[in-house]
């Protein structure tokens, strides 16, 4: 009997905080649309940053896992404090030298990009001068990430003949060839030279900004007979062939082109070697920033949207005092009004979450568009939105909710 007259004074109550909220729709709205914007920066920025770490995560797994690289130039920048040693261009002797004295078990290839401002041409079709061009051996597809989808990879003859062979990106084939012209063995333009494309690879998309797509790879020595203006630099990629080892080839990749440079034991490495997700994780690392900043945005509007709250339930209860007598009088104690305001204000902070949840998913993603991010809902951030809109309510009105019981029914009768 207790549980069934518990269960309609909360009924009761419910109806008489919806009809309160009804009554005052201006302040409700307002309060709900403070609360909303609270919640949408807070879960937009973070369902943007998600869907960004997802994309990063991504294309970086597409680079080649397990793998690492020796190049001419550090990627991570200088730390405080660190020598700053020069950094020498890996020629081709240098490349070559690592390749033939690196026996580890892990397959060596060696790449170089050729030009970023190349322009390719079939019949009377033209790209703008913006396509990436890579001179690579038979090994750079193994290590890179990059597949081939049709054609075929470059023979070791090719590679070291020079041969007029070129793989071309999804982008070039979309727009030199079209659907309705298969690209193998047809012959191509690429700069001033005529090229025959024996291979196409699979698209990456595009990242960050820049495409994956609008790339083309010829062999190495032709690269190096046909885009020798200034130094060239050489990039060796390694994949070991038990992927628990990459550790330990480091370590050996490190010591061979030491020796390699001649390098004496005080000197300091000229060079860079780092593996596949380095710049994921400092990416990643940054980004983790940006989500702290992100998330304490979001709790200082949400702890100015508590005040507004509260500020208008002690508004509620200076208005209605005489209703608060007359409830009391009828035989409601101050438990029941307590739970009464408690009820409006939970559910007012529930509807901005709830509006401000939706419009950060909406906001969140329509940002992560411009990074060809995929569609993301952040299910964590929006579970601690609910709780957080809820534990806004519950603080805003509780001071509202104890001052409107302890009134005496006596004078709150008498208040006008």
């Amino acid at each position: 009997m207790a549980k069934i007259k518990a269960n309609i004074l909360y009924r009761e109550n419910f109806r008489i905080a919806i009809d309160s909220i009804k009554s005052n729709r201006l302040r409700t709205v307002l309060t709900i649309l403070i609360i909303a914007f609270g919640i949408m920066a807070l879960v937009g920025i973070l369902t943007a940053i998600d869907s960004i770490k997802s994309s990063l995560n991504s294309n970086f797994t597409s680079l080649g896992a397990n793998t690492f690289r020796i190049t001419s130039w550090k990627m991570m920048g200088h730390q405080p404090g660190e020598d700053r040693t020069e950094f020498k261009d890996i020629d081709y002797r240098e490349a070559i030298s690592f390749k033939h004295r690196y026996e580890f078990p892990a397959t060596v290839s060696i790449s170089t990009r050729a030009s970023s401002i190349a322009t390719a041409k079939y019949l009377s079709k033209k790209t703008n001068p913006n396509i990436a061009v890579f001179g690579i051996d038979e090994n750079y597809f193994v290590v890179s990430g990059y597949e081939v989808e049709k054609g075929r990879n470059f023979s070791p003859l090719e590679v070291q003949q020079g041969t007029y062979s070129i793989v071309i990106g999804q982008e070039l084939v979309n727009n030199l060839f079209g659907k309705k012209v298969d690209p193998i063995g047809r012959f191509m333009m690429l700069g001033g030279s005529r090229y025959k494309v024996v291979g196409t690879i699979k698209s990456k998309g595009s990242s960050m900004g820049g495409s994956g797509d609008k790339i083309c790879f010829i062999p190495l020595m032709n690269a190096r007979q046909n885009y020798a203006e200034g130094a060239q630099s050489f990039t060796i990629n390694v994949i070991p062939l038990k992927p628990a080892l990459l550790d330990i080839s480091i370590s050996e990749a490190e010591g061979i082109f030491r020796m390699v440079r001649r390098l004496k034991l005080n000197e300091s490495n000229n060079f860079e070697i780092s593996k596949s997700d380095s710049l994921a994780n400092m990416l990643m690392e940054n980004i983790s920033y940006v989500t702290i900043a992100a998330t304490l945005i979001g709790i200082i509007t949400l702890l100015g949207a508590s005040i507004g709250l509260m500020n208008i339930m002690l508004v509620s209860v200076t208005e209605r005092t005489k209703e608060i007598g007359t409830r009391k009088a009828l035989g409601a104690n101050s438990s029941v009004i307590k739970q009464q305001f408690l009820f409006e204000a939970i559910f007012i902070g529930q509807l901005g979450g709830v509006f401000g949840i939706i419009f950060g998913i909406i906001a969140g993603n329509l940002i992560s568009l411009l990074t060809d991010g995929p569609f993301v809902i952040p299910w964590i951030w929006i579970l601690f939105g609910v709780v957080l809109c809820f534990i806004v309510g519950l603080v805003s009105g509780l001071i509202p909710a104890i001052k409107a019981s302890r009134l005496d029914p006596i004078n709150a009768l008498r208040h006008e």
